[in-house]
């Protein structure tokens, strides 16, 4: 059994997450930034169907990306190097999120419906959640969101329209990162392209660990703005 919240209710110890499906701790409770930010101060996000309750999860093991390690291909080092497209941040994080919450080859659906659209943009509004933005030729090609809390970063989705526009914003993002002492980006569930980027699987155990501290730092003011990253080597 799963704990069932309601407005004033904690959330339960991440000992209580179910193993099958991994990670599922509590069922109920609300999108609201307080409470989104609490989940996020201890390790939990949410993550549901439209038709569902709010359903909160803290898998163990934890992907996570450290900004340090991420990997960029020969041919992905070729392309930021010539400078192909535009990297924004913090100007279109509604459109970011609803072109990642569009369909993909063979998704049924979107865990990215309206009531999440409408409660990351309440976060973004208070300059916790960011979007880091792929333009070209003045499109919207490609970007990623998520939640930033001190020195760490909490990714929620990325999208692409154009050949290797995503990797082209976490490139720049995990640059920064990096820059400003970040400590981890949150992939939350593993998967082969997370993988090849240079994610990996931690336990919960050290991932707490490690957010306990890094949630304490200072926030970087919002709105975000990136310095300008070579990759040359």
């Amino acid at each position: 059994m799963i704990a069932l919240l309601h407005d004033n209710t904690p959330f339960p110890t991440l000992e209580q997450a179910l193993h099958y499906p991994n990670g599922l701790l509590a069922a109920g409770g609300s999108l609201a930034p307080a409470r989104l930010l609490d989940a996020y101060h201890h390790g939990i996000f949410p993550w549901f169907n439209a038709d569902d309750p709010i359903l909160w999860w803290s898998p163990d093991p934890r992907m996570v990306l450290f900004p340090a390690e991420f990997k960029i291909s020969h041919s992905l080092r070729k392309t930021l190097r010539n400078r192909v497209c535009e990297i924004r941040t913090d100007t279109a994080f509604e459109q970011v999120m609803r072109a990642c919450a569009a369909p993909r080859n063979g998704q049924v659906g979107t865990w990215i419906h309206n009531d999440m659209i409408a409660a990351y943009t309440a976060l973004h509004r208070m300059g916790h959640a960011h979007s880091v933005e792929t333009w070209k030729d003045g499109e919207l090609v490609g970007g990623l969101y998520g939640v930033a809390i001190g020195r760490m970063f909490y990714g929620e989705s990325m999208f692409s329209r154009r050949s290797n526009a995503s990797k082209i914003a976490l490139a720049h993002l995990a640059a920064q990162l990096n820059l400003w002492n970040f400590g981890m980006i949150d992939c939350q569930m593993n998967t082969p392209h997370l993988a090849s980027l240079g994610a990996r699987e931690i336990s919960r155990v050290e991932f707490i660990r490690r957010l306990q501290e890094l949630v304490h730092y200072p926030d970087i003011a919002s709105p975000w703005r990136f310095d300008e990253h070579e990759f040359v080597t």
